[in-house]
């Protein structure tokens, strides 16, 4: 039976993980600063502790065949790009990595994942909302557009480090907006496809949808279970590579976004147009690099997790009426 310590166990990309690890005869250990929201844990040991804190890392930190770290001070554009959390996403974060890289090459683990994020790429890649670059090496000369992308930047280069200096085996993707149930919906950290989806099921016939900007600027959004894909073959893969894209080639709006919700929904909105954080122009996963390493890619379609999405978080909304 393989093993594995999965840190940030309780986010949402986390508790799929979890469930997906346990489908395939797994011995899971969970470690998050909190518990789980919308579903019953499925871990094996699951401890509440605080990753910041070198001792809590050491503690939790064993010979596992594999560890996952997808713990991150982190959100979506409201709490990403204000700037009001600047100072606290990189020096949580940070810690957070330098105590697990640091742990886990002592301890001696067989495999180690860290997520990093598209928010990497230089800001100047990404002005027009129709050809945003994302190709892997276009990360450098580097201007990520957030104080998140510049920490998620040097957590790379930290783990490479650790690769080249002590044979730490590392496999690291930079996901591309990753959306799906259960996950935050309503509390200042949800995403766009989330927030979209609340949104609208709030919303009464003929009502209005306020969207941040124009709603020109372009996103790829990809459903979870296919992120969940594609960790699994790069972590099954025979080597290491540089870091990855995994998100999807299907770019949309965020006006277009708001149509297919409603659409979804059969439902009629208008949208108003109102001043608030919005990120870079345009950005969209180039999955050529993905498919030459892995000889894979998503292709799952948007409009599909979409209407999974959509329905469980009505079904959240229903709730709290």
């Amino acid at each position: 039976m393989k093993t594995a310590l999965v840190c940030g166990s309780s986010g949402f990309i986390g508790t799929h993980l979890v469930k997906k690890l346990k489908s395939e005869g797994y011995e899971v250990t969970g470690i998050d600063l909190k518990w789980l929201e919308f579903s019953e844990g499925l871990t094996d040991h699951f401890e509440i502790g605080d990753l910041r804190n070198s001792i809590v890392v050491h503690n939790i930190m064993q010979d596992y065949d594999e560890v996952y770290q997808l713990a991150a001070d982190m959100g979506g554009a409201g709490y990403i790009f204000t700037g009001e959390h600047d100072a606290d996403v990189m020096t949580n974060s940070a810690l957070i990595n330098l105590n697990i890289a640091y742990w886990a090459m002592k301890i001696g683990v067989k495999k180690l994942f860290y997520s990093s994020s598209a928010c990497v790429y230089p800001e100047f890649n990404q002005i027009d909302s129709n050809n945003p670059v994302c190709i892997e090496y276009t990360a450098y000369p580097a201007q990520p557009d957030s104080e998140y992308g510049w920490e998620k930047l040097f957590s790379e280069r930290l783990y490479k480090a650790y690769q080249r200096n002590y044979d730490l085996d590392v496999r690291i993707a930079r996901f591309h907006n990753i959306f799906g149930p259960e996950g935050s919906w309503n509390n200042g950290k949800e995403k766009a496809p989330a927030a979209i989806c609340r949104k609208v099921a709030e919303a009464k016939e003929w009502g209005e949808i306020e969207i941040w900007g124009d709603g020109e600027q372009t996103r790829s959004f990809m459903f979870i279970d296919e992120c969940l894909e594609g960790i699994q073959k790069l972590m099954e893969a025979e080597k290491s590579f540089d870091p990855i894209n995994i998100g999807s080639e299907e770019m949309i709006s965020i006006n277009d976004l708001v149509k297919m919700v409603a659409r979804i929904a059969n439902k009629n909105v208008i949208i108003k147009h109102i001043d608030g954080p919005q990120g870079v122009r345009g950005r969209c996963s180039d999955n050529y690099y993905i498919e030459k390493c892995l000889g894979w890619k998503p292709s799952y379609p948007l409009e599909l997790g979409m209407k999974q999405t959509y329905a469980w978080i009505k079904q959240q909304v229903d709730k709290n009426i």
